[in-house]
């Protein structure tokens, strides 16, 4: 079932999708995930932020420059029988020179940050994969449900059609008409918010897709294996090893744990040393050369104050880490529960439970103009039917999205649902 199908449908209702003017190929979930992680323009930008932190990790490895300085002036010299005068002049080559250690420290500190990088474009795609995945399937889904809709919308129609053309003897055919005439309504409308679902899905999966608002975009329907998932321990255990929030607040806590040691370390003032040549010219040439030493006295900046705040930092470190943790499996839990409560749910269900509906709606629509069935029990049908259809796969979408949150938060390696062939 495709969308242009669909185009149709939403075209009788004048609801005119923003995708009509260009027709496209049906797209493959699994096709639309990989595109969309090769052009989202948000990727880029976690890239960019690795090479950012590896340029810092470069500059941590290097020395402080050294630095020059250059002294001129004229040197006179009055004596009581004698005067001179000349150029007098200096330079001087001081390197910065640090305690031991401290570089491997903001080497550690740089490295933490790369890894911190890395982590986050891991879980943005793993996200936007994920977030694809979803929206794709609603898309599809709102396609199905729409194209029901019209099914029943024309069945409807034709059917007022043939009530009108009938002798209204009596009340009970305007009755019927009346109630044929609000059914459609019904369905019509129905029909219209899927549309407007369908829009909305397809504006979301453009912006990720980095595309114009207005791209053209038909998803392949597929359906998904929902096999049962690890025991929760079992999952809960995984995700502490494996999810990527909880490594994220590890490395920051790790790195605040390096960031203590080099406040305290900075505490221990950097000094300065090198070659130090000066010569002046009044009347003799005076020549000195040595080496010169210097070092700031800590007497009202001792470094105390940034000790405490990288101490403050750990400890709210620490605090975002348990919380983090909670959160994580809560969710955890959440998802597994949602999971299990929808694959059951669709296990009791027969895989031709939907086209078993149709058929009675038609069925019923026969026998109806026949005058075998009632009025109410064919609207019912009709309805129930639609119902049916958004009750199963808004089923399938929340144990879908359950089941994506699984793989998403407990970093499971291989795939919980799969695309059935």
């Amino acid at each position: 079932m495709r969308i242009y199908l669909f185009v149709q449908l939403i075209t009788i209702l004048g609801v005119a999708p923003i995708w009509a003017a260009e027709k496209t190929g049906p797209v493959a979930i699994s096709t639309l995930v990989a595109q969309t992680l090769a052009e989202n323009p948000e990727v880029r930008f976690y890239e960019a932020e690795i090479q950012t932190a590896k340029a810092g990790r470069k500059q941590a490895e290097k020395w402080s420059n050294p630095e020059l300085s250059l002294d001129a002036g004229r040197k006179s010299v009055r004596g009581s029988d004698a005067s001179a005068a000349g150029v007098a002049w200096a330079a001087s080559v001081a390197q910065p020179v640090e305690w031991p250690g401290r570089m491997a420290l903001r080497k550690a500190i740089a490295n933490s940050d790369v890894a911190l990088a890395e982590l986050g474009l891991a879980q943005f795609k793993q996200a936007v994969a994920a977030n694809v995945c979803t929206l794709a399937y609603t898309l599809a889904m709102q396609q199905e449900r729409a194209a029901a809709a019209a099914e029943v919308s024309a069945r409807l129609t034709a059917l007022r059609d043939v009530v009108i053309q009938r002798d209204p003897a009596g009340v009970t055919p305007l009755l019927e008409t009346k109630v044929i005439e609000a059914t459609t309504l019904i369905v019509q409308k129905q029909a219209a918010d899927a549309a407007m679902e369908m829009q909305k899905a397809l504006l979301e999966l453009n912006q990720l897709r980095g595309r114009r608002a207005d791209a053209p975009l038909v998803v392949q329907r597929a359906e998904f294996t929902f096999p049962s998932y690890p025991a929760l321990p079992q999952l809960l255990a995984q995700t502490a090893r494996n999810n990527y929030s909880l490594k994220a607040r590890v490395k920051e806590l790790e790195a605040q744990g390096q960031k203590i040691a080099l406040a305290k370390h900075e505490q221990y003032p950097t000094f300065t040393v090198g070659p130090v040549i000066s010569q002046e010219r009044a009347g003799e040439r005076e020549s000195t050369a040595g080496i010169a030493f210097s070092v700031p006295l800590p007497l009202w900046n001792n470094g105390s104050a940034n000790v405490d705040v990288a101490e403050a930092r750990r400890i709210q470190a620490e605090a975002s880490l348990l919380a983090t943790q909670r959160q994580v499996e809560r969710q955890l839990t959440e998802a597994a529960l949602i999971y299990e409560g929808n694959r059951q749910q669709l296990s009791t269900w027969k895989p031709e439970i939907l086209t078993s509906f149709k058929e009675a709606a038609a069925l019923a629509d026969r026998h109806y103009r026949l005058g075998a069935v009632e009025i109410t029990t064919y609207v019912e049908l009709q309805e129930k039917y639609l119902e049916a259809v958004e009750a199963i796969n808004e089923t399938k979408a929340a144990a879908l999205e359950a089941a994506l949150t699984i793989e998403q938060v407990s970093g499971l390696t291989e795939t919980l649902v799969k695309i059935e062939p």
